[in-house]
């Protein structure tokens, strides 16, 4: 098990562990927590639109901060900043000065955190054990998000959102304590060809944030309604889904280390298609609902390692890896503002939800095919194909 002998990896693997804690006990409650507090599913959705436009306009300013103080900093304040959030999202009370207040904690928080945290990952990992090393993350975090909604639902309903979102606001500070024994990463004052070499991984991303709009934020939404807005049957939901997500969490890691990408590629993006028509036809029935959560939790693991090693390692090979991820988080962005927005605008002309979960179909098209592109050359997890198509 070569792929565990990376030390520095193997401790932001566990403040992964420790964020999806807080995420799975917390995170996954923001949207639903909001309509909960009195927002509207379309303004909960515009909500979410102005937190990624928020980030989109903010992030250039971290440039001089990382080229000045390195990318340890930045993580370790980024993951402080996203535990403010959850304090600020107890309070919300309908749109409110609370919301406002969130969404621009909570945008600020994040441009800190997934740049530094992906530049991070792709820099200290290594290119011939991508694919395990992300498998193992994404284990873990499968692990957590078993136990970490029941213990969500149970608090907010036991304790009140005020203590149980406190609770998770210091899980989440917690998770900066793995990072404080891991080196630093420099990032150059001058990169020339960063933005070029981010080309395809900006353009993977934005798809990818597109997908994510709909699979994720608008399906939330939808679950919650299916189940009678129950925040106790929603948690139990996402915990069954946890359990079927550490189930499989290792299975394509190594065949993409292995060279089978392409192979991995064409089994997340059929398993993709079908959850989500999965997910729009369940909406009415909510045993079918609860069902396509769970094996929801399925396509991740397929889905991230595929797309994970083709842009870390893109990362990784490009002049500046945190400019990469500076520039892809940004098309992740666009992606996920644009699906926010028009599933906000179909919802509130009354449009079922189902329509802006099918949504991500596109998505899934475009994106599994600039996958199937990129893995078709050789190379270690795709390594070559990023030289490849980066001079094209």
């Amino acid at each position: 098990m070569a792929f565990l002998g990376n030390g520095a990896i193997n401790r932001v693997n566990l403040h992964s562990g420790i964020q999806a804690l807080a995420q799975g006990a917390g995170g996954i409650f923001f949207m639903v927590f909001l309509l909960h507090a009195g927002v509207s599913a379309p303004a909960a959705l515009l909500a979410q639109a102005a937190i990624v436009a928020g980030r989109f306009v903010l992030r250039p300013l971290l440039l001089p901060l990382a080229t000045r103080w390195g990318l340890r900093p930045l993580l370790i304040t980024g993951t402080l900043g996203i535990a403010l959030q959850y304090p600020l999202l107890a309070e919300v009370q309908g749109i409110d000065g609370a919301l406002f207040a969130l969404c621009i904690v909570s945008a600020i928080g994040d441009i800190f955190y997934w740049p530094s945290y992906h530049a991070y990952f792709a820099a200290i990992g290594d290119a011939e054990h991508r694919g395990h090393q992300i498998s193992a993350r994404e284990a873990l975090v499968a692990v957590v998000g078993i136990v970490a909604p029941l213990l969500g639902a149970w608090a907010l309903v036991t304790l009140g959102p005020r203590w149980m979102f406190a609770g998770v606001g210091l899980v989440q500070a917690a998770a900066a304590i793995p990072l404080l024994g891991v080196a630093d990463v420099t990032v150059k004052r001058l990169a020339p060809g960063a933005l070029r070499a981010a080309s395809l991984g900006t353009i993977l991303m934005a798809i990818d944030g597109w997908f994510d709009g709909c699979f994720i934020f608008v399906w939330q939404i939808a679950l919650f309604v299916s189940l009678g807005e129950s925040m106790t049957a929603y948690g139990g939901a996402m915990a069954l889904a946890g359990l079927v997500g550490a189930a499989c969490s290792l299975l394509l890691g190594r065949h993409i280390d292995a060279g089978h990408g392409r192979r991995a590629v064409a089994i997340a993006g059929l398993a993709a298609a079908l959850l989500v028509l999965l997910r729009a036809a369940s909406l009415h029935l909510p045993w079918l609902a609860v069902t396509a959560n769970a094996l929801g939790a399925l396509m991740f693991p397929l889905l991230i390692p595929a797309l994970g090693t083709a842009t870390y390692n893109m990362a990784k090979s490009s002049p500046c890896p945190f400019r990469f991820q500076m520039v892809t988080e940004g098309g992740w962005d666009v992606g996920c503002f644009g699906a926010c927005l028009i599933a906000a605008a179909l919802s509130a002309s009354g449009v079922p939800l189902a329509i802006g979960i099918l949504l991500g179909l596109p998505g899934i098209a475009l994106g599994m095919a600039l996958l199937w592109r990129h893995y078709g050359t050789r190379g270690v997890g795709g390594t070559v194909a990023v030289e490849t198509l980066q001079n094209r």
